[in-house]
C-alpha cells in the first residue's frame, strides 16, 4: 500500500530514448498516471523514430517536449522550469548513447539538459544489445552514474529484438513503476512520531471577517509527505487550505492560532519530532464582535492581543521533541533566523525570503537556509517537494545524531 501511495501527486519526467523498447514507454506513462503521478514526457530525436510524440501526449495528457531550443516551449516550460518541476526523472529506455552522455555531463539536447539542471533524484532503465551492455565502456559509465546516486533499474535478461539472448532488456513497465516508488521511500524516520503544522491561521473580527496571511500550506504539506515517505507516523495540524491530505498522513484541521496551540500541545508530548511550518498569526483581536460590523466610521482601531508562541512552547516543554521552526523573512534572513532559533531554543530553523522574485508564499518553488547550533546549509531554489525531502534528510540526520550522543 505504501509503495502505491508514494507516487500520488508526484511530478515525474519520463525521458524516452531511441531504442526498440520505446514502445513500452506508452504503457509506462499509462501506469504512472494510474498510480496518481503527473507526467511530462521528454523525447530524444531518435525516440521519435520508434514511437510518436502524439501517442505519449495522449497518454500523459500533456504536450511532449522534444527540442532544447524550442521557442514555444521556453515560453511555457523551458528546460529549467521542467527540471525544477520534476520530483523525479525516469529515463526508459536509456540507450548506451544516453548513458554515456549523462555519465560525462554532456547536455546538447533537451533530455540531458533537464537531467543536468535538476536536483530531483533520477533513475535509468538501460535497454540495448547484450554485447553493448557488457562492454567495458558502458560498465564504466554505469559505475559513474551509480557514484552520483543515479538508480540503475535493470536491465533484465532475455530474448532481444536482435535475436540474441542475454542481459540488456528493459524492465517491464510494472517493475519500473514499483522501482521508481523506492526513490521516495526510506526508513530514516521509521518508528518515529512526527508532528507538523502547516498553513495560515484565521483570527476572527466578527462572524464574517478575519485576519490572516498569504500562506498556502504547500511547504508544510510537502514536509509532511516527505516525513511519511521516510517511514514516520505523521500528524499534520493544518490551518485552512485547499490542499489534499498527503498520502499516509493524518490531518487535523484548525482555524485560529489558539486552536492550533491547543491541539499541538495535546500531541507534542507523544512526538519525537515537531516541525512548525505553519504561518501562525502573532496577534489576534482583543474582542470578537458577535454580529457583522456595519460600515460606518471613516476608520476603525483594533486592539490586538498577542498569541501564544507555539514553537517556543513546544521547545520549552519537558521532555521536548526535536523542534524545527520556520522563519519567513523580508530582510537580514540569517541574522533574524539565528536570533529566533536561539531565543526559542530550537534545534533547527529553516528560513526563507518572502516578497522576493522567487520562492515564498503561494508558489510551488522555494529556497531555504537551514541553521542549527554550529552549522548551516543552503537549499537552493527547487520545488517544495524536493526541498522538503532534503530538509527531512537533514532533520533525520541531526535527530539520530542527538539520540546517539
Amino acid at each position: 500500500m505504501k509503495t502505491t501511495l508514494s507516487l500520488t501527486n508526484r511530478h515525474i519526467v519520463v525521458g524516452v530514448c531511441g531504442g526498440i523498447a520505446a514502445y513500452k514507454s506508452a504503457e509506462l506513462v499509462r501506469l504512472l498516471r494510474a498510480a496518481g503521478a503527473e507526467v511530462r514526457v521528454v523525447m530524444t530525436a531518435a525516440a521519435q523514430s520508434f514511437i510518436t510524440p502524439l501517442t505519449l501526449q495522449t497518454l500523459s495528457t500533456h504536450r511532449v517536449h522534444t527540442d532544447l531550443l524550442d521557442a514555444e516551449a521556453e515560453q511555457a516550460m523551458g528546460h529549467i522550469e521542467l527540471a525544477r518541476w520534476a520530483d523525479a526523472i525516469l529515463i526508459a529506455p536509456a540507450t548506451a548513447n544516453t548513458l554515456a552522455r549523462l555519465a560525462n555531463g554532456l547536455c546538447d539536447d533537451l533530455l540531458s539538459t533537464v537531467c543536468l539542471a535538476s536536483r530531483a533524484p533520477f533513475m535509468v532503465a538501460p535497454a540495448m544489445n547484450q554485447v553493448m551492455w557488457e562492454n567495458r565502456v558502458t560498465q564504466e559509465n554505469i559505475a559513474r552514474l551509480e557514484a552520483r546516486e543515479v538508480l540503475i533499474a535493470g536491465p533484465g535478461v532475455g530474448e532481444q529484438a536482435c535475436g540474441e539472448f542475454g542481459p540488456g532488456r528493459m524492465l517491464e513497465p510494472e517493475q519500473l513503476v514499483a522501482t521508481l516508488s523506492s526513490l521516495f521511500l526510506s526508513e530514516r524516520l521509521a518508528g518515529l512520531s512526527v508532528l507538523i503544522t502547516a498553513g495560515p491561521t484565521r483570527e476572527a473580527l466578527d462572524p464574517v471577517r478575519y485576519l490572516t496571511n498569504h500562506s498556502s500550506g504547500k511547504m508544510g504539506y510537502a514536509v509532511a509527505l516527505a516525513a511519511a515517505d521516510a517511514g514516520a507516523d505523521v500528524t499534520l495540524i493544518s490551518g485552512p487550505t485547499h490542499l489534499a491530505v498527503p498520502p499516509g498522513v493524518r490531518r487535523l484541521d484548525v482555524v485560529s492560532a489558539s486552536d492550533m496551540h491547543e491541539l499541538v500541545m495535546a500531541h507534542a508530548s507523544d512526538s519525537d519530532i515537531f516541525v512548525a511550518a505553519a504561518a501562525v498569526a502573532d496577534y489576534r483581536p482583543g474582542s470578537v464582535a458577535t454580529q457583522k460590523q456595519k460600515k460606518g466610521a471613516s476608520h476603525v482601531e483594533l486592539k490586538m492581543v498577542r498569541n501564544v508562541d507555539i514553537v517556543a512552547a513546544v521547545a520549552g516543554s519537558t521532555p521536548a521533541p526535536f523542534t524545527v521552526g520556520f522563519a519567513a523573512e523580508t530582510e537580514n534572513l540569517a541574522t533574524h533566523a539565528q536570533d529566533k532559533r536561539r531565543a526559542k531554543s530550537l534545534d533547527m530553523i529553516a528560513a526563507n525570503l518572502v516578497g522576493a522574485d522567487q520562492g515564498g508564499f503561494l508558489v510551488d518553488d522555494n529556497a531555504l537556509e537551514v541553521f542549527w547550533e554550529g552549522g548551516h546549509k543552503s537549499l537552493p531554489l527547487a520545488s517544495k517537494t524536493c526541498l522538503a525531502r532534503e530538509l527531512i534528510g537533514l532533520i533525520a540526520g541531526h535527530y539520530h545524531a542527538r539520540s546517539a550522543a
